[in-house]
């Protein structure tokens, strides 16, 4: 059986047993209020309502319209006199069904209809999304090719003429605009590759410390001189995560704060634990982020007025969205917001295994 139909069996399956499981509460309720409260105007009611939650919380026509029918069966069976007889010839019972019926037609209707206008608008996001992508990606890609190309073309056509000095200086500046296009691309696949579903997320239980420790030597590797405080919990904590995925979003967020923190002193990376969550949090006390740009900044938004005086590149915010696709995709959270003091603050959450000492 392939997966689609597996799907579509497993939510049928789901959709008959919340009908049975609502049918059911009805008549139990009705036979309280008929032989309990001694209640028997309102038990249509009781199914009226039934019908009307089985047509929105199940897909399509075909639950709330077959409840309607076992609804009216209901009433006319059990709950009409003559008791345990159908008899259709009473008009109070015609209506009724002809009512539950209508019910289930239109709460179905309205339901489907806004089910389909989300799903056109979610579509919209997602083509909003890629647009700004494109946009921004055409736009910054053109600045580091430019100059490794004028670079290249320098020392092929007056190497003779440069100092040993001058060339090193050209291809370190070759070499670092090269890190930083082989960085975006892994950004975007990772984005088109999760957004498209290629890529399944498959946690495995990692140990914060270790995730860190790898993080930390990464992040040294391409800025030796970055200092970052760090302030992790004394227990050990245990994370079910994709643990490649989750030091990206984490180099990412470092990342993101050297080439963009203009006038940053410190950098620091704190991690705590809430309830059944673990906190990433980075902060820097750099220039901040403008309000206008909060709202979209993980949704591949350019970063024109957070970047680096030193830099030329924007990173469009690529970065930051490759940190919410894979955050998200984990069933975690990310947010962003500027400090009451100075500096912006990024956080997201991931869910933990705590391992408990014996002599706790």
């Amino acid at each position: 059986m392939r997966k689609e139909d597996k799907q579509k069996y497993g939510r049928s399956l789901k959709d008959g047993l919340l009908m049975l499981a609502i049918l059911c509460c009805a008549f139990f309720i009705s036979l309280l209020f008929q032989h309990i409260f001694r209640v028997q105007e309102h038990i249509t009611t009781i199914f009226v309502f039934a019908v009307f939650l089985i047509s929105i919380f199940t897909e399509g026509f075909l639950y709330g319209i077959i409840s309607a029918f076992l609804g009216t069966l209901a009433v006319n069976y059990a709950f009409t006199f003559p008791y345990f007889a159908l008899d259709f010839a009473i008009p109070v019972n015609l209506i009724s069904g002809i009512i539950m019926v209508a019910i289930a037609v239109f709460t179905s209707a309205i339901i489907t209809k806004l089910k389909n206008h989300e799903a056109v608008q979610i579509e919209s996001e997602r083509e909003t999304m890629r647009a700004n992508l494109l946009r921004a990606v055409s736009h910054d890609l053109r600045t580091p090719l430019t100059t490794i190309y004028a670079s290249s073309t320098a020392l092929l056509e007056n190497s003779r003429g440069m100092t040993g000095e001058q060339k090193e200086k050209l291809l370190e500046g070759i070499k670092e605009d090269a890190q930083w296009l082989v960085r975006m691309v892994e950004n975007l696949l990772s984005i088109t590759k999760i957004d498209s579903g290629q890529v399944k997320i498959t946690k495995t239980p990692v140990v914060l410390e270790e995730l860190i420790d790898s993080v930390i030597l990464k992040f040294k590797k391409r800025y030796p001189h970055q200092e970052i405080i760090l302030k992790l919990p004394e227990q050990v904590v245990i994370i079910p995560m994709d643990a490649i995925l989750i030091e990206q979003v984490l180099i990412n967020l470092l990342e993101n704060a050297v080439q963009h923190a203009k006038g940053m002193t410190k950098l620091s990376l704190k991690v705590w634990e809430e309830e059944t969550q673990a906190v990433f949090e980075i902060k820097d006390d750099g220039c901040g982020i403008l309000k206008k740009q909060l709202d979209s900044l993980f949704v591949g938004g350019e970063l024109t007025e957070y970047e680096a005086a030193d830099s030329h590149k924007k990173n469009a915010g690529i970065g930051l969205s490759v940190c919410a696709t894979i955050i998200k995709a984990h069933g975690g959270t990310i947010e962003a917001a500027n400090r009451k003091s100075k500096g912006a603050v990024f956080r997201f959450t991931l869910d933990t295994e705590r391992i408990w000492d014996d002599t706790e």
